[in-house]
């Protein structure tokens, strides 16, 4: 008889830390235990302790990782210390992205030199990149399938099948699924059916605008903002909004210098032009009509911390993309911290904001600052609640079990409404 259980061991409740564990159980053999992502929690959102995990690391046969967002990934080196050597399984592009990202998290930590370098040269030797679309299997027979959802480049949902008696169970794991008409990547695709559905639910309980809408809403706040001659300072993940921001920035024309003050968005947004393969139509055919998707006469590479405090110095009218997307260290907190007492100045939001971050208190109104400030809500890399539960809809007959994390309590009890399972968990 085999069994399989299903454990969250973060973002059950909350949008970050994403961890969930898989325990597949045959009688009279030893259990398969396999990780999907594990990473870090941010703001005020709880971290169970490894040590705490039902599973000791060295016992995690398989680590799963959908893509390379830190709140995904940024523990896996704890999880490494901690003995963990089993294989780390993504596809293509996630497995180039672990590097930078996780080179660019431990140098935060405290950790030495030689240590972060051990770490990145296990982390290389563990890790494998996977197709998109192809079945694989691992040991007991079990298979994988990974999907791709349109997030950021190499994000994936993925499907297990674990044999049972006669039959087969299923489980799908969404990670975090993206919108439809997203710049460069493509849209999600649907998913098959299962018997648990592992759904994130971050923006359960709202609508995005349109893309047509946010382009349109991204060059009236340019164009307003940049009126008084100021600066607009973005805070934006490196990986994904950066390159969404460079590639419609040059849609609307803007003719004001663009500033990239983020190492490693930089270096995240080369990755980004080497990958064209894992580009959408729109992107290919740009490139192809010699207009670079991601690169235009008036962006400016902001490298140096030396060419950092030079920048310090720039009275505008200009925009400024740094990171953390949250506020929460990084360059941009130099920026706001010299620039936020001006109201000339502005800043714009264009990504999800933790509750306890700089951000969300400056949008809430808790900071005190003289600068505007804007919200985008049509910039989130999360699929909204009408893709979400379109998303859901066009899997095919019978779906099991659906499970909503990655959400806080009202976007997770807004999208259950909204599906309308009867099997339904948040």
């Amino acid at each position: 008889m085999n069994t399989i259980k299903v454990d969250h061991l973060g973002a059950e409740k909350c949008v970050t830390g994403s961890c969930h564990l898989v325990r597949f159980s045959e009688t009279g053999k030893r259990d398969v235990n396999i990780l999907v992502d594990c990473g870090k929690a941010q703001g005020r959102d709880p971290e169970l302790p490894i040590s705490e995990f039902p599973v000791a690391p060295s016992k995690v046969d398989y680590l799963f990782l959908t893509h390379a967002h830190i709140d995904h990934i940024g523990r896996v080196p704890d999880l490494i210390e901690a003995g963990f050597d089993g294989e780390i399984i993504c596809t293509h592009p996630t497995k180039a992205l672990l590097g930078p990202m996780l080179k660019d998290a431990l140098s935060f930590t405290g950790r030495g030199k030689r240590k972060i370098q051990s770490i990145e040269q296990t982390i290389d030797a563990l890790s494998w990149g996977f197709e998109y679309g192809q079945v694989f299997t691992l040991k007991r027979g079990i298979q994988f399938r990974l999907g791709n959802v349109g997030h950021i480049l190499g994000s994936c949902f993925i499907r297990f099948s674990f044999p049972q008696d006669d039959e087969v169970y299923r489980i799908i794991f969404s990670g975090d699924l993206g919108c439809k008409n997203t710049p460069i990547l493509p849209d999600p695709e649907p998913p098959e059916s299962c018997d648990l559905l592992v759904l994130e639910s971050t923006y359960g309980d709202r609508l995005h605008e349109g893309r047509a809408q946010r382009i349109e809403a991204l060059e009236r706040c340019v164009q307003n903002a940049l009126a008084d001659g100021g600066l607009i300072y973005i805070p934006a993940f490196s990986l994904g909004r950066t390159q969404e921001l460079i590639y419609e920035l040059d849609r609307i024309g803007v003719r004001v210098p663009v500033f990239i003050d983020s190492p490693l968005g930089l270096e995240i947004t080369k990755m980004y032009s080497r990958m064209e393969d894992f580009w959408d139509q729109d992107a290919k055919a740009l490139k192809a009509r010699g207009d670079h998707p991601i690169d235009f006469k008036h962006l400016y590479a902001v490298a140096r911390f030396r060419e950092h405090k030079q920048l310090m110095a720039f009275q505008g009218p200009g925009i400024i993309i740094a990171g953390s997307g949250m506020c929460s260290g990084g360059r941009i907190v130099d920026h706001l911290e010299a620039g936020l007492g001006d109201p000339k100045n502005d800043i714009v939001f264009v990504g999800y904001q933790a509750k306890g971050t700089l951000g969300r208190r400056i949008i809430d109104g808790k900071e005190p600052i003289q600068a505007k400030v804007h919200v985008l809500s049509g910039y989130s890399a999360h699929a909204d609640q009408s893709t979400l539960v379109g998303w859901v809809a066009s899997m095919d007959p019978p779906r099991g079990e659906i499970r909503l994390v990655h959400g806080e309590g009202r976007a997770r009890k807004a999208l259950a409404n909204a599906i309308g399972a009867k099997n339904i968990k948040y």
